[in-house]
C-alpha cells in the first residue's frame, strides 16, 4: 500500500523588505502566529483575497488570520512552487 501524503507545500520567500520586517519580529507568540499564517498560505496559495492592481506584474493577493491578528501580503510563481511574501504585518 502506497502511504498518502498531503497536499505538496509551495515553499516560502521572503522580498528584501519582507525580510526586514521579519528580523524586526521578537516576539516568540508573534513569531508562532506568522508562522500558522505561512503554513495555510503555502499549502493553499489561492487562500488570500486579490488585491485590485496592474495585470502587467504577478497578482498580488492578501491573506488575514483574524485570531492570530497577523496579515501577508504576496504572490504566486508562474508554476505555483514558491509564494513571495511582499508584506508582513503582525
Amino acid at each position: 500500500m502506497t502511504p498518502q501524503h498531503g497536499p505538496r507545500r509551495a515553499r516560502i520567500a521572503f522580498s528584501d523588505s519582507a525580510a526586514k520586517q521579519l528580523e524586526n519580529i521578537t516576539s516568540e507568540a508573534e513569531i508562532h502566529a506568522l508562522d500558522r499564517a505561512l503554513v495555510v498560505v503555502s499549502v493553499d496559495p489561492d487562500v488570500g483575497e486579490p488585491i485590485p492592481g496592474d495585470a502587467a506584474g504577478p497578482q498580488l493577493r492578501q491573506y488575514t488570520d483574524d485570531i492570530e491578528q497577523v496579515r501577508v501580503m504576496y504572490f504566486v510563481t508562474a508554476l505555483r512552487t514558491v509564494v513571495v511574501v511582499a508584506y508582513i504585518e503582525v
